[in-house]
């Protein structure tokens, strides 16, 4: 997780954060008043922004999906849940470039986020729907530990909202933009510093791995335990009734976001240069 904060001394990345807030704040904005459930989520088609930005932008397309989800919800849906949105966004775009690199997912001798082989599609379509679950399991724990919404309506329905969009849309999206944003000498492999790059590693598949299992056994979990406490899943869950503020969600969850966290830590970067 070093280059999350060591890019902050990259004017190019700084700029890059400002572009991704700017752009994905547009695109959430107008869509602002087709809600999903009140004051908490609403159809995004702009979800198929943060997958595209991670793989382009790296650490800045997460810093910058954070800020635009939070800039986006001052328009309609601010409340103590956008402190967990800002979380979740930033997740949505962080596991996306992560896994790409550390999880075995595409070749080790070419890494690079342009979809033209059917294993980089296969690789783009796994990372989307991980980065989506990663951003549903902190916002939908956080909200059912606040007893706000039910963990199994809320979390179903963020990973559908985000997934649909991130894989029609955003493959698209990538396959065109890669070949421009690589001649600019915009990738943020192309700007950060050799030593503030993630390689391979056994520390890092083991990470990569840790962060996978973290976020399907938090949403599994979370929903086997959403169902014993009455819960239903997508819209069904608004009428199921149900234990809102479960024990049992709230730790089973809580351990898949807490396993998150750490995962994004224990992913291996290679010694800094002396």
């Amino acid at each position: 997780m070093y280059e999350v904060f060591s890019m902050w001394g990259k004017t190019k990345m700084v700029v890059l954060v400002a572009l991704c807030a700017g752009l994905y704040a547009a695109l959430l904005i107008p869509f602002k008043g087709f809600v999903l459930i009140p004051g908490v989520t609403e159809f995004r088609p702009a979800s198929a922004l943060p997958v595209v930005m991670g793989l382009l932008f790296g650490p800045a397309g997460a810093w910058g999906s954070a800020i635009g989800n939070l800039i986006g919800d001052f328009f309609g849906s601010l409340g103590i849940g956008s402190l967990f949105g800002f979380v979740g966004n930033f997740f949505f775009a962080y596991v996306p470039y992560k896994l790409w690199i550390n999880l075995g997912l595409v070749p080790s001798q070419d890494r690079e986020p342009h979809p033209t082989s059917r294993r980089k599609v296969v690789a783009y379509v796994v990372v989307s729907f991980l980065g989506s679950a990663g951003c549903a399991l902190p916002i939908a724990w956080g909200l059912e530990l606040l007893g706000m919404v039910p963990f199994g309506a809320l979390g179903s329905i963020i990973v559908l909202n985000n997934t649909i969009p991130a894989v029609v849309l955003g493959l698209p999206i990538l396959t065109v933009l890669y070949p421009r944003i690589k001649k600019w000498d915009l990738l943020w492999t192309d700007i950060m510093d050799e030593h503030e790059i993630p390689v391979g590693g056994a520390m890092s598949l083991i990470g990569g791995f840790f962060m996978t299992l973290s976020i399907l056994l938090g949403m599994a979990g979370g929903f086997l335990a959403a169902s014993r406490a009455g819960q239903g899943l997508l819209y069904s869950g608004f009428g199921a009734g149900g234990i809102v503020g479960s024990l049992g969600v709230v730790l089973v969850a809580g351990i898949g976001t807490a396993g998150l966290v750490l995962s994004s830590f224990i992913q291996s970067m290679p010694p800094k240069k002396r």
